[in-house]
């Protein structure tokens, strides 16, 4: 089994990190947008579809 060695460590994960493509400044706030957009939607989905669910069990059940 080899030994760490913290250095070398870091010295590739420095080499490493410098490989990585980092998204763009527009790109981030074109996905950040659609993310904050599609959670919006879903919320309002959900929030329509529990109230129907609360309609229909209060007219099965006749409260609420």
């Amino acid at each position: 089994m080899a030994s760490w060695n913290p250095v070398q460590y870091f010295r590739d994960v420095r080499h490493e990190l410098g490989r990585v493509t980092w998204p763009s400044r527009k790109e981030t706030l074109i996905t950040t947008g659609l993310v904050l957009g599609l959670s919006a939607l879903a919320a309002i989905f959900f929030l329509v579809v529990d109230q129907i669910i609360q309609l229909g069990m209060s007219q099965l059940f006749g409260f609420g």
